[in-house]
């Protein structure tokens, strides 16, 4: 987790100072911080509420632009489908982008769900802990990080390490290619949601690849 938490401090620096700047309580901060725990919904809500968004509004963009946590939450259902609800419900709770990523890229070193599950929790926490810590830094401290540091590109750049170990044959370079054009299209789409219909693409296109053929 370290390789992408170096790229989410900075980054909850952001959330932690623009909730200063829009006026809002430490208290308000801290609480959408700790019961919405999404970076980008976070800094929409935040936007929105600063200019008197009508709260139906700012709940439906929320919603839209974590739609792709739909898509998470399907691919960990077998993993967590033994586990106690309240493990459920922590591991539905903190489910990020990083931690997802993380868990999935050592899944083939997990020998069973119980030990992908406990993996899973300590991704969860480590991010749980750099998140929630560098958005309250943020907002007592505003963004300590300087622009010129571009430290928003070591999010995306650790992705990329973890995804490129796991393409082992030439189905998954090309689900992973398809992918990385289909997602520079539609990222004009509104809300965020060129991501997830980059998603569905790619998830239908790698079925298709990989389907049993029935014989005959």
């Amino acid at each position: 987790m370290i390789p992408i938490t170096t790229g989410v401090i900075p980054f909850g620096a952001v959330v932690g100072t623009v909730g200063a700047d829009a006026g809002f309580s430490f208290f308000q901060t801290i609480t959408m911080n700790f019961l919405l725990y999404a970076g980008a919904s976070q800094l929409a809500a935040t936007e929105l509420m600063s200019k008197h968004a009508a709260s139906v509004v700012v709940i439906l963009s929320g919603l839209v632009i974590n739609l792709r946590f739909l898509l998470y939450s399907a691919a960990m259902s077998p993993v967590l489908q033994n586990s106690k609800p309240l493990t459920k419900f922590f591991c539905a709770f903190t489910l990020t982008d990083q931690s997802y990523a993380v868990m999935s890229a050592n899944q083939e070193r997990l020998k069973t769900n119980s030990d992908t599950v406990q993996f899973y929790m300590g991704t969860a926490v480590c991010m749980m802990l750099a998140w929630h810590f560098s958005v309250i830094a943020g907002y007592v401290f505003g963004n300590f990080a300087p622009s010129t540091w571009a430290l928003e590109y070591a999010v995306p750049l650790s992705f990329v390490a973890l995804v490129i170990p796991t393409l082992k044959n030439r189905t998954y370079v090309a689900v992973a290619g398809f992918s990385t054009v289909m997602s520079v299209l539609l990222s004009p789409l509104p809300y965020k949601t060129g991501l997830l219909v980059t998603a569905l693409l790619s998830i239908s296109l790698a079925a298709f690849l990989t389907r049993k053929r029935i014989p005959t």
